[in-house]
């Protein structure tokens, strides 16, 4: 168990609620808590120590969401993403620690500009491509970042809303992309030294606050502007995004 303080147990603890949040129907708090983790374990290590807590949240949206998912979508993506996380493994094994933080903050800047593009001007998403191309194009590079940093969710977010699924159908196929895709980087990440006995007694202590984030997410989905709610969240993320780069 890491010998955090109060403050940083704090922190770990909010940042697994909005796991539970993300996983609801809210994808864009999900680039607070990869952040979030990151500054807490390193960008590198935080990759494992998140990824156990990530298949919980999809779990318990599956659970919820299962009836409304376009198994059509999924397939169509998984190919290429795969390929991304082979691409993924390489780089991680390439990069240093003390280049990891800057290539992860890049990152995430990077699908937050993206994300908010998309909910100040949804007919971006609208004018977007449909074809297989680009649905290789996107799978791979959510291989990549989810491989990377766990962050590929803002990425096949374009892709669905560019297909025109409802907010349930979306829900329902991303938790089930991203179920078996993290499934599959388990014994990848154990591999590489990122997941241990220590790292999964860390993501049993915060079970009860992602289950706690989806009870929430179910809630906020129905009461709250996705808006106006990834709006406020993605300026956090692109703080702390900065902040991962030595931009302060």
């Amino acid at each position: 168990m890491p010998d955090f303080s109060a403050s940083q147990w704090a922190l770990a603890t909010l940042a697994a609620v909005g796991v539970g949040i993300s996983k609801s129907g809210f994808p864009g708090v999900l680039l607070l808590h990869v952040i979030v983790f990151a500054l807490l374990f390193g960008a590198r290590a935080s990759t494992g120590v998140v990824l156990p807590m990530l298949i919980v949240g999809d779990l318990l949206a599956i659970g919820r969401f299962h009836r409304h998912v376009r198994w059509e979508y999924l397939w169509r993506t998984m190919p290429p993403a795969l390929a991304g996380i082979g691409a993924g493994v390489f780089l991680i094994n390439w990069l240093s620690e003390a280049s990891y933080a800057p290539v992860l903050g890049w990152i995430i800047l990077a699908l937050t500009i993206m994300h908010v593009l998309r909910l100040q001007s949804p007919a971006i998403a609208d004018r977007m491509p449909t074809g297989r191309v680009y649905a290789w194009s996107l799978g791979i590079l959510a291989g990549i970042t989810t491989m990377l940093a766990n962050a590929g969710g803002p990425v096949m977010t374009l892709y669905l809303l560019a297909m025109g699924l409802s907010k349930m159908e979306f829900t329902g196929t991303i938790a089930w992309f991203f179920f078996v895709i993290n499934v599959i980087k388990v014994p990848l990440s154990a591999g590489l030294g990122l997941i241990d006995v220590h790292t999964l007694l860390f993501n049993l202590v915060l079970v009860p606050a992602i289950v706690v984030g989806s009870v929430i997410g179910r809630w906020l989905l129905h009461r709250v502007s996705q808006g106006v709610f990834d709006g406020l969240l993605l300026t956090f993320a692109a703080i702390a995004a900065l902040r991962l780069i030595g931009v302060f």
